[in-house]
């Protein structure tokens, strides 16, 4: 535990928005090392991804939720009702909003849902670093008379300004309370998780359009090798149609072993420890419509 004043505080934040307006960039950001996988392709964050950061005033557990969209088949309806479901959990409300994006109908949407809400909520307008200031200021008139913000604050995720102005605000709106994680975790998620998800985000990045968000990541097996100080990974790539099986794993092979050789360099990264990754791919079909495999997958009530 780490030594605190007679007014430590601790609080849990919820980050909502859109997708790809920079939710995971920020946590990652703020909590100083990848515990959520990025993209530039929306609804990448399927699980509520909580990250832990401690100082000697405050414990700040932030959850980053799936952006939300209008579902299309059980896996969005799961995320949307996971993300909607945080509003009345949390202490603080961030909502984010991308600089560069006009106000459309998925904001409105989220404003609305807000207006119930007895938390505080702040504007967050990510990605000003894109933009000219004199924009910055006709978002701001734009959203201000739409919900009764507490604070709004531009911040670039990616670069980091304002990024500490925004944590100070964060931290003189939580309650006193108990420091509820050890100082040295910076999630709850075991690692298996994140490991998971590290694969899945290469495989997005990789190709690209061609397999959109069709692909699951299941951890077979996690083990360290006896009198080695390699840990043995063994993982099943999940899609839906045989043809995505194809892309994955490319010709020759060669897709499939580039995304091991990009998931291993994080994953040592993560672990501080030799790894050897073994991928496999198998076909579920339709398995974001069917309730047994997203149980399977880790997609269930039991995470909310």
């Amino acid at each position: 535990m780490i030594e605190r004043n007679s007014t430590f505080k601790s609080g849990f934040v919820s980050i909502i928005g859109r997708p790809n307006v920079g939710k995971s960039t920020f946590l990652n950001r703020v909590i100083g090392q990848k515990i959520a996988i990025m993209s530039d392709k929306p609804q990448t964050t399927r699980n509520k991804v909580q990250g832990v950061l401690t100082t000697d005033q405050a414990q700040v557990i932030f959850i980053d939720t799936p952006g939300i969209h209008k579902p299309k088949h059980k896996l969005g309806d799961f995320m949307i009702k996971m993300a909607m479901n945080t509003f009345n959990e949390v202490d603080l409300i961030l909502f984010m909003i991308n600089a560069e994006e006009k106000l459309g109908r998925g904001d409105e949407f989220i404003i609305e849902q807000l207006k119930s809400v007895r938390t505080p909520v702040f504007l967050v307008i990510n990605k000003i670093d894109k933009i000219h200031p004199d924009e910055l200021f006709a978002t701001i008139e734009e959203y201000k008379d739409m919900l009764s913000f507490q604070e709004i604050i531009p911040i670039s995720a990616l670069e980091g300004n304002n990024v500490g102005k925004l944590l100070e605000l964060i931290n003189e709106y939580l309650p006193e309370g108990p420091q509820y994680y050890p100082a040295d975790q910076v999630t709850d998620h075991p690692e298996r998780f994140i490991v998971s998800e590290l694969i899945r985000e290469k495989a997005l990045h990789l190709t690209r359009e061609e397999v959109p968000h069709s692909i699951a990541v299941v951890i077979d097996q996690m083990k360290v090798q006896e009198n080695k100080n390699i840990i043995h990974i063994m993982a099943t790539i999940i899609v839906e149609r045989s043809s995505q099986k194809g892309i994955i794993i490319g010709k020759q092979g060669k897709m499939l072993k580039e995304i091991g050789q990009r998931a291993r360099i994080e994953i040592e990264n993560l672990l501080g420890s030799k790894v050897f990754l073994e991928l496999w791919v198998k076909v579920q079909k339709d398995w974001r419509n069917k309730a047994s495999h997203l149980k399977d997958f880790g997609f269930t009530d039991d995470n909310y």
